[in-house]
């Protein structure tokens, strides 16, 4: 979330899952919580049942927009233009927080600036939203005391995303809805633990904790502490990019753990062709999944159920998980088997339990200094937790901003880089579904939901359907730039005409293998939710 870090200092929910039920407005943008996050989703619904406002903005029309007080449906793309036009209704209606602004605040001109370009007529043009919906959204979000965005993959997955999500940020702290209970900026989390995996460094310009490869005097510590000399200061390479230099002959060898971008990552034929290409690769994963076939080592883990460990969820809470079954045949956790191959590499690694581990952790890492497995037994604690009396983070920014003040980075709209033209003539988003998970690893190992949804679709709205003489169930082709498919025909209201819709969690019917691997030039996000295609039926 590198929008979110870059104007408030970090990529987490500013916010807790818990306070959701005290939120006056809840303001849903590029993310389905009821089929992607179904406890938050629940939460939601319980909410606004009891009263809460709901905004919901998604190109298509989600399951939470029959509950909603206003519904957008947004061209896919043009998130920035909606969110910069409600910033001038606020701003030309007198409803921004003035006093927040002025003690929090900076470059406060420069977006007064740039939104003044996005009255609602104006907007209306480029996102399709009617003027009326975006002052009506606009002014609703303004007017109540505790309003809190959630967003998600809908919002980073874009050329844009790191502007989609700054525009989101500078909405917040111009009414000011950061630094208090049941407010702030929330990306919701795609994956179990990713963000612990963040907050621990498996990020690329990184160490544990967020600390800068870049910083001397971090490359200092952790040399120090581990005992090493040399450690790079250079930022290293995101997924995509790694792919890439496989095919600069920069990357030889790829160690791919709990991953299967054969399914999730862009342009599918691009990473098959990788995988066939460098010449040593590592899979270590709990089963065979569709890129561990190319493997030339496989290394059996064990699940979550089957190893000892923490994970850090969306709201920053640390979570103490506890073995509960032994792993199957060799499979062993993943934190021995990097210590065994550290030791055959000749770097000794001599951990004897994930305690230890933890220790380190919050030796070396600041925000997470007051966590400790003692405490985990008995406590919730979100970071930051600095030391042992440190109760924890409920929610960030009390009383200011990380980085001193919170600065608006405003941004014109970003056009997406495809378009529909005469040939391809549909745009289609990717996304989950309720039933399975990412690329369906575990879930589609599962007899009963894999029978219960066995196969890929496309959502086609029924106008055009009627159109094209496709009936629900048929076999259509989709094709893009980059290869084709086949799937099954689901006729749907959910989406616009001109739109399509696919789940990526089918290898039957890679969604993937469409897609582009054109990145956020920031935030190295690669351009998933908007792909020009073309549709017939087979």
């Amino acid at each position: 979330m590198a929008g979110l870090a870059k104007s408030f200092g970090s990529g987490a929910m500013t916010n807790s899952i818990d306070e959701i039920a005290g939120n006056d407005l809840i303001f849903v943008i590029g993310s389905n919580p009821t089929e992607n996050h179904p406890v938050i989703g629940a939460k939601m619904k319980r909410t606004v049942k009891n009263g809460t406002k709901l905004i919901v903005a998604d190109p298509r029309r989600i399951e939470l927009a029959e509950y909603a007080d206003i519904v957008i449906q947004q061209k896919p793309g043009t998130d920035i233009a909606l969110l910069n036009s409600m910033m001038n209704v606020i701003i030309e209606e007198g409803l921004e927080d003035t006093e927040f602004i002025e003690e929090h605040t900076e470059n406060y001109e420069e977006l007064k600036k740039i939104v003044s370009f996005y009255p609602p007529e104006k907007a209306e043009e480029i996102t399709g939203v009617p003027a009326d919906t975006i002052r009506e959204a606009a002014r609703l979000y303004a007017s109540q005391d505790k309003s809190a965005i959630y967003y998600a993959m809908g919002i980073t997955q874009h050329k844009s995303g790191t502007e989609n999500v700054t525009s989101i940020t500078s909405l917040a702290m111009l009414t000011g809805n950061v630094g208090r209970k049941s407010t702030g900026v929330n990306p919701l989390r795609g994956q179990s633990n990713v963000q612990g995996a963040c907050d621990l460094g498996a990020l690329a310009n990184v160490y544990p904790g967020y600390q800068s490869v870049t910083d001397p005097d971090m490359k200092d510590k952790f040399e120090k502490a581990w005992g090493v000399e040399g450690l790079s200061d250079e930022v290293g390479l995101t997924v995509v990019e790694m792919f890439r230099a496989i095919d600069e002959n920069k990357i030889k060898a790829l160690y791919i753990m709990g991953e299967n971008p054969a399914l999730s990552d862009p342009d599918q034929g691009h990473i098959e062709a990788a995988l066939e290409k460098v010449e040593f690769l590592v899979v270590q994963d709990i089963f065979m999944t569709e890129t561990a076939e190319y493997a030339d080592v496989v290394l059996p883990a064990a699940c979550f159920a089957e190893k000892n460990g923490t994970f850090t969820n969306t709201d920053r809470r640390i979570q103490k998980v506890n073995k509960a079954v032994e792993a199957p045949g060799e499979a062993k956790a993943d934190w021995e088997i990097i210590c065994e191959l550290s030791n055959k590499m000749g770097y000794e690694m001599d951990y004897n339990s994930t305690e230890e581990i933890m220790e380190e952790i919050a030796e070396l890492t600041p925000i997470y200094g007051g966590v400790h497995y003692d405490r985990l037994d008995k406590e919730k604690i979100q970071w930051p937790c600095r030391d042992r009396e440190d109760k924890g983070t409920q929610y960030l920014h009390k009383g200011g901003f990380i980085r001193g003040k919170g600065k608006f980075y405003p941004s014109h709209h970003i056009p997406s880089i495809e378009k529909a033209d005469e040939e391809y003539e549909f745009i289609m988003m990717t996304g989950r579904m309720l039933y399975h998970y990412h690329t369906g690893t575990m879930t589609r190992n599962s007899q009963p939901i894999d029978e219960h949804v066995p196969d890929a679709y496309v959502e086609i709205n029924a106008e055009d359907a009627e159109k094209m003489g496709i009936k629900n169930g048929d076999r259509v082709k989709i094709g893009s730039r980059r290869g084709e498919i086949e799937t099954n025909a689901e006729i749907v209201e959910t989406v616009q005409p001109g739109q399509i819709f696919m789940p990526f969690h089918f290898a039957e019917s890679p969604a993937n293998r469409l897609t582009m691997d054109e990145l956020d030039p920031e935030a190295k996000i690669p351009e998933l939710k908007v792909t020009a295609v073309k549709l017939q039926k087979t």
